[in-house]
């Protein structure tokens, strides 16, 4: 008896017994997935992992099952079952082959044999041994799907429930902390909704000992308060389930027109600037009662909502009363501890290791490029357009296009990146400054193949509306005008711009949380995207090696206090260094004019860097040297490489456990070019690897093949077998896999599949053709 008869005649009928799926508010969910898989590139993605069945009671997941077939030992699901609990973070999981049952109690460490899978009511009593009457009110509301078109992944659950859990337990300052790109916004809406329909206010939760009867005698009133209009209307749009009356947008303009705060309604977006401002020295925010909000959700805090030095830090002090949660993109690290000693440590942290290797987030890859004019020292035969050379001082990175600005050396960097990039993909550039931005973007449109004028756009803070036009432009994925976007500040957050295919840093980045924010521009998922590229002009790339980067959070060092810009302050301006007049001036740019000879001979060089399934970069010759000691558990000798790659079955096999350890497409492509291989067959690399065996291209493959198979094929056979290689060369090995067989026969026949017979044989013969003369290939020469 097969796994599936077991489920079907044992496993589903011993869960009805028990009531799962009988008892109201109880749901068996049957291969229920829980990652995507990581993307591999060419289109193709891990394994992704699939839980046999989840146990659901009163909205919650309480327990994961692993079934295995009658005839195999209960035993061998405990590993697996075990690994699905972590992931879900459940605290029960079961193994069962159909005759017996094995429980693991992930929290207490107890393991036993059962008789029985216990019942809804029994599985919720042994997972929540303390009653809490809140907790009770926000299981009975379901999750809003919809119409079932709308379902969360299983780490936004988890967020879900560990901030509701707090809430119920009494926190009134709660942080999540999530990668950027991972739906923070659709967390927060699901929040909301939950708060909402289970009417949870301060009032009913300030009270001891109630009954879940009790609670519930009014809505709640939420805020949700971000730094950007951008991330205020995206979150406006996203929350439209609710009633059109509940959802309210607070703007000055309105408050302007209607002399007042806008105070009806049950969740408020707004701003943190709108909040600010106000007639003199009143700010809006204190026309409202400090117990106004029952719940602030305070959208991207890292970016000053929680810091003591900040001016924002007011308005969440002055709405003590509230319950306010923290949503952030970045792990506790030297510059944001403020953040995380206002909210205290998260209650749920998922990285941009976990979106990557699970498959809901984009890989990268990044290309690190020097030029000979990095730094700059002044020569006599250089020309000074403006301002006042310093002789003998070096110019670095960080000096240009701030205090010095060389043309020549910008037209090279954007020849470069425009020769390195598919023109027709959607790029973010990062400049130095707001006047950078826009010299780029010129720059740009000037060298690049389109010749629409729109095709790079600038979307910086001087901008205005016809910036934010752009934007929401670009934004369209129906749209393809404009296709690069240059910036300074403004893009580094919260822009959901899914087909975002490069990120070009000509700027440095210096603060590891801004790095993370920029990297997310690029990690969201989109349909054809395997990955996304970073150009990496300003040695930026060190930032990958550092520990910080996705380990697990540390203790730092106790933060310096620092400047803060004022809000609104423009995004070329430095911070003011403290208090005292401003100077009077600001020093005049250095602008320079090289001498001829000295613009054409800038020169540059560029490697390419991967991002490994353990959350570190690795250089081409660390995944060389990682491949070469990893290459030896999946097969012993030239001869089994041979055998597995022959078999169209047993290669793409041997492709995804590649895949599976770190060693994708994209990276074993790339090591084609390191080796000079581009040409050849990814069995080159892999044999080049392992055992120092020359490399060959795909055309002499091919002729090789052709003529042993001449010799065993009859010549209709010879001549589609020619055809096949023909498209081997052009495409790579691609082509040779078994769901390739039939578009290569309509191609070939001209969609015919009935002369395609008539030629090959039946749908078996010609199957044992396709497969059978690859052997040829990949045989000794």
């Amino acid at each position: 008896m097969n796994e599936a008869e077991t489920r079907a005649e044992h496993i589903d009928p011993a869960l009805k017994a028990a009531g799962w799926g009988v008892v109201e508010g109880s749901r068996v969910l049957r291969e229920h997935g829980i990652t995507a898989g990581r993307l591999q590139g060419a289109g193709q993605r891990a394994r992704a992992e699939i839980a046999d069945y989840v146990l659901v009671y009163r909205n919650t997941k309480l327990a994961v099952i692993e079934a295995k077939a009658w005839d195999k030992p209960c035993a061998e699901g405990v590993a697996q079952a075990k690994s699905y609990a972590a992931k879900l973070s459940l605290r029960f999981a079961f193994a069962t082959n159909g005759q017996s049952i094995y429980r693991m109690d992930m929290a207490a460490g107890d393991e036993c044999d059962v008789p029985a899978f216990p019942t809804p009511e029994a599985l919720w009593a042994l997972t929540y041994a303390v009653a809490n009457a809140w907790r009770e009110r926000f299981a009975a509301v379901p999750f809003e799907d919809k119409g079932g078109t709308w379902q969360g992944r299983y780490y936004q659950d988890i967020a879900i429930q560990r901030v509701l859990d707090a809430v119920g337990e009494g926190r009134d300052r709660v942080l999540l902390t999530l990668a950027t790109g991972t739906g923070k916004t659709f967390i927060a809406f699901q929040l909301a909704w939950k708060l909402y329909q289970a009417r949870w206010n301060l009032t009913d939760w300030r009270k001891a000992d109630a009954t879940p009867e009790e609670l519930g005698t009014r809505r709640p009133r939420i805020l949700f308060l971000a730094d950007r209009n951008i991330l205020a209307d995206q979150a406006y749009n996203a929350f439209s389930a609710f009633p059109d009356d509940a959802l309210v947008r607070i703007a000055p303009d309105e408050i302007k027109r209607k002399g007042r705060v806008p105070k009806n309604g049950s969740v408020f977006f707004t701003i943190f600037q709108t909040f600010m401002s106000g007639p003199g020295d009143t700010p809006y925010f204190g026309d409202y009662p400090p117990d106004f909000f029952d719940l602030i959700i305070i959208d991207e805090c890292h970016r000053g909502g929680a810091n003591d030095e900040s001016s924002w830090r007011d308005i969440l002090n002055y709405f003590s009363p509230a319950v306010q949660l923290g949503l952030t993109a970045t792990p506790k690290r030297t510059l944001n501890t403020d953040t995380y000693a206002y909210f205290g440590e998260p209650v749920y942290v998922y990285s941009l290791k976990d979106g990557i290797n699970d498959g809901f987030l984009t890989p990268f890859r990044v290309k690190q490029i020097a030029t000979t004019m990095d730094e700059y020292v002044y020569t006599a035969d250089d020309e000074v357009l403006l301002g006042q050379v310093e002789q003998g001082k070096r110019y670095e990175e960080k000096d240009f296009n701030r205090v010095i600005e060389i043309k020549e050396r910008e037209v090279h960097r954007v020849k470069m990146m425009l020769g390195m990039i598919d023109q027709r993909e959607k790029t973010i550039v990062f400049c130095a400054t707001q006047s950078h931005a826009a010299l780029v973007r010129d720059l740009i449109n000037q060298n690049a193949s389109s010749t629409n004028p729109l095709y790079c756009a600038r979307v910086t803070a001087n901008d205005g509306a016809l910036g934010e036009q752009y934007l929401r432009d670009f934004q369209d994925n129906e749209k393809t005008i404009p296709t690069v976007l240059t910036t300074s500040q403004k893009l580094s957050t919260g822009v959901d711009a899914r087909n975002v295919r490069n990120i070009v840093l000509m700027r440095p980045v210096n603060s590891m949380i801004e790095f993370k924010q920029i990297i997310g521009r690029g990690t969201r998922l989109y349909d054809g995207k395997d990955y996304f590229t970073i150009l990496d002009f300003v040695k930026a790339h060190h930032l990958f090696s550092d520990p910080e980067w996705d380990g697990e959070p540390i203790e730092p060092e106790q933060p310096q206090p620092r400047p803060v810009r004022p809000v609104g302050g423009e995004e070329d301006e430095p911070p003011p260094v403290g208090p005292g007049p401003l100077p009077e001036h600001r020093p005049e740019k250095l602008v320079i004019k090289l001498a001829d000879g000295k613009a054409r001979q800038i020169q540059h060089m560029s490697v390419t860097t991967f991002w490994g399934p353990d959350g570190k970069p690795l250089s081409p010759a660390q995944f060389l040297e990682s491949l070469f000691g990893a290459l030896p558990e999946f097969f012993k000798n030239e001869d089994e490489l041979r055998a597995i790659w022959a078999d169209p079955t047993t290669r793409k096999g041997l492709l995804d456990a590649l895949a599976e350890r770190g060693f994708g497409r994209e990276p074993l492509a790339e090591m084609q070019r390191v080796i000079d291989a581009e040409k050849s067959d990814l069995f080159d690399v892999l044999a080049y690897v392992a055992f120092a065996l020359p490399t060959h291209t795909r055309s002499e493959r091919a002729a090789n093949a052709k003529a042993k198979a001449s010799g065993t094929y009859g010549y209709k056979q010879q001549a589609f077998i020619e055809f096949v290689l023909g498209q081997y060369v052009a495409q790579g090995v691609d082509e040779l896999a078994p769901e390739k067989l039939t578009p290569l026969l309509r191609l070939r026949y001209n969609n015919a599949l009935a002369d395609a017979a008539t030629d090959l044989g039946s749908p078996e013969q010609i199957r044992q053709t396709f497969i059978g003369f690859q052997r040829f290939l990949y045989g000794q020469p």
